[in-house]
């Protein structure tokens, strides 16, 4: 098969586990899992790419698949399914070598998938992660990689000093150039935090990660070797800032927060408007919901598919729910297909896909300002029995 050349392609890494999200990715992809009431969280990337024009994916699932695999499909609602674009699931494999199949670290998911990259014979190549929440042109990214004659560009973004240790810290020269690089330091020598996206010379990338499998000591991750080894080795690296909204949601309180940040008039995170970033989703089709007259709505979202009778405050109501009379739903996310049935309380709560919290049963609970946030979290299909209480901070 003849496979058209590509300037940039994009390999997107979504196999992880996902373990910080507890019970919500305990049958589910941390990619797959839903976000702001239509989406899932790999719809980002993969609608950044679009938006780029970047029409080559490979997408490295590896922890839970099947489900993110169905979603994916041929890559049609991401508009990556026509002739000379795709979006291709890479899943391991048992190589030739009789190695173990199993990605054993984000460099080695790209590395045992060097043969797909080479049929586009691309210039660059951008490596995302699907776990993050963002709008981004790449196209912009990739520009600034050429124009600055990098091996290696990584966005960058500013974050408070307290947190620095959290994160692969770039430190830069005045021109963005990087002299050297810290994965989470204790003590952090600059503020400028990786976002785990990169853009890369193919040539430099690929016999870097070559020459990565070979080390028997390597962890075989971009952040622990490939990017310290690169610029060791004298390779030019540059630092692209990033100034607009990003978030990686890999923890209950973040994807909490993102969904939250959703809502509002003036939104942190404006998931509408601007049809240039338009987020595409793979979505059955669903009838307009319908509000009761006795319901009351302020500041939500609320998805198509869903009934809605008693009332619902800052939260956000994915497709195919429903909210019974007299039940309180408030600063919570409900996922896909719940039931809260008559008379039950939902406050700081995530509801995974197919949760029925019965009558009258209480899901967390209010909180400060001042407090700690404890969110109540129950897992696909979960059922919280008539009259029971699940307490701030539990998980179901």
């Amino acid at each position: 098969m003849y496979f058209h050349k590509k300037r940039v392609i994009a390999m997107l890494l979504a196999g992880g586990q996902g373990s910080r999200l507890h019970v919500l990715t305990r049958k589910t992809a941390k990619p797959a899992v839903p976000f702001g009431g239509k989406y899932r969280i790999i719809d980002f990337p993969l609608s950044n790419c679009v938006n780029s024009g970047i029409d080559t994916v490979g997408i490295l699932t590896q922890y839970q698949p099947l489900e993110l695999n169905e979603y994916i499909g041929n890559g049609q609602p991401w508009g990556l399914n026509k002739t000379q674009s795709c979006a291709q699931v890479l899943p391991p494999y048992e190589r030739n070598d009789k190695k173990s199949g199993w990605y054993e670290g984000t460099a080695n998911a790209i590395y045992k998938n060097i043969d797909f990259v080479d049929r586009f014979d691309p210039d660059y190549v951008v490596v995302l992660s699907g776990d993050h929440i963002y709008k981004m042109d790449y196209n912009a990214m990739v520009e600034y990689h050429v124009a600055n004659n990098a091996s290696c560009t990584i966005a960058v973004r500013n974050v408070p000093l307290a947190e620095a240790s959290r994160f692969g810290i770039l430190n830069t020269n005045p021109d963005n150039s990087i002299y050297e690089f810290e994965e989470k330091p204790a003590k952090p020598k600059s503020t400028n935090a990786s976002m785990g996206i990169y853009c890369f010379n193919w040539k430099d990338l690929r016999e870097a990660l070559i020459a990565d499998e070979a080390d028997p000591n390597s962890s075989k991750d971009f952040g622990k070797n490939i990017i310290p080894n690169m610029l060791n080795a004298g390779h030019k690296m540059m630092a692209y800032n990033f100034d607009g909204y990003w978030k990686d949601v890999g923890t209950i309180d973040s994807l909490w927060e993102a969904n939250m940040e959703v809502l509002g008039k003036n939104p942190e995170f404006q998931i509408r408007g601007d049809k240039r970033s338009t987020i595409y989703a793979r979505n059955d089709a669903h009838p307009s919901s319908y509000i009761d007259e006795d319901a009351k709505i302020a500041d939500a979202f609320v998805a198509e598919g869903c009934e809605v009778y008693g009332t619902v405050k800052h939260s956000v109501i994915s497709v195919g729910c429903t909210i019974g009379e007299d039940a309180l739903v408030e600063d919570s996310v409900v996922m896909p297909d719940c039931v809260i049935e008559s008379g039950a309380i939902v406050r700081h709560a995530i509801l995974g896909e197919g949760t029925k919290v019965c009558k009258n049963a209480v899901v967390g609970g209010a909180f400060g300002p001042d407090d700690k946030k404890q969110i109540s979290v129950t897992s696909k299909d979960a059922v919280v029995e008539a009259n029971t209480v699940l307490l701030p901070g539990e998980m179901l």
